[in-house]
């Protein structure tokens, strides 16, 4: 695993970084780093947007509740995006969060909610997708944001799948009940993983994804995972077993 230094903040900003860049921080970016963290003028923080690397940055306190970062030498290359597709029944707020929390340090390049005939929620907010994924990526290292899509109904994202794209999807009815052995079966190629939601796919829903041409049924074990937990577990076993986890 790559030694990440977690001695300075790291910071998204949406902003171009080269040496001898100044970027000014909004509102909440400087009360978080002067009055929630209380870093003093001239301290260090590690910033990335997502396009050009990481950098560390010096604070510059120009007042009270305003902050300039001087970009100083960089610190990482950029590096691609996973090429993991998450998609997912949405859920309610907290349990929500913490999804796309784990999605985004699982690896995963697209996040994607999809609407099924089970599925509870019936709203997104896709800006709180996407300041949970900031958050994340911040906190873990992560120097690519995912790109968080719109919401689809699950028989339109069928109907427009890409056919060079397999999709795993969790099934408890999966003719190979051991995952590992499920994944290895896999020949190579891009992934999504599909995670259903609360009560599981419909017998009709379940009809439609086995008709893509590269599909995978994927058992989670012996018991019911809610689906918050079923994310994670899938998504750490296709990476263990078919993803970015391997060694190269």
């Amino acid at each position: 695993m790559p030694r990440y230094d977690f001695s300075a903040p790291r910071l998204y900003l949406d902003a171009p970084l080269s040496a001898d860049a100044e970027v000014a921080l909004d509102k909440d970016q400087s009360n978080y780093l002067l009055n929630v963290l209380r870093l003093a003028d001239g301290s260090d923080v590690l910033a990335f947007n997502g396009r050009d690397g990481e950098w560390r940055m010096r604070l510059k306190a120009l007042s009270k509740k305003l902050i300039v970062l001087h970009a100083g030498a960089s610190c990482r290359e950029q590096t691609p995006a996973g090429d993991l597709h998450y998609l997912f029944a949405p859920l309610k707020h907290a349990r929500l969060d913490y999804m796309i929390q784990k999605a985004v340090e699982m690896g995963a390049g697209v996040i994607a909610p999809v609407m099924t005939r089970r599925t509870q929620a019936t709203r997104v907010n896709l800006e709180r997708m996407r300041a949970n994924a900031i958050e994340a990526a911040e906190q873990c290292g992560v120097l690519t944001i995912p790109d968080i899509r719109e919401t689809s109904r699950l028989d339109r994202l069928v109907q427009d799948w890409p056919k060079e794209r397999r999709l795993i999807f969790c099934d408890e009815d999966a003719p190979i009940a051991d995952p590992v052995a499920a994944l290895r079966d896999m020949p190579p190629g891009p992934l999504a993983v599909l995670i259903g939601p609360e009560g599981g796919f419909d017998p009709q829903e379940r009809e439609l994804l086995l008709r893509l041409p590269l599909v995978t049924r994927l058992s989670l074990g012996p018991r019911i995972l809610r689906a918050d937990t079923a994310a994670v577990a899938a998504l750490a076993l296709v990476q263990a077993v078919a993803g970015d986890w391997r060694a190269s």
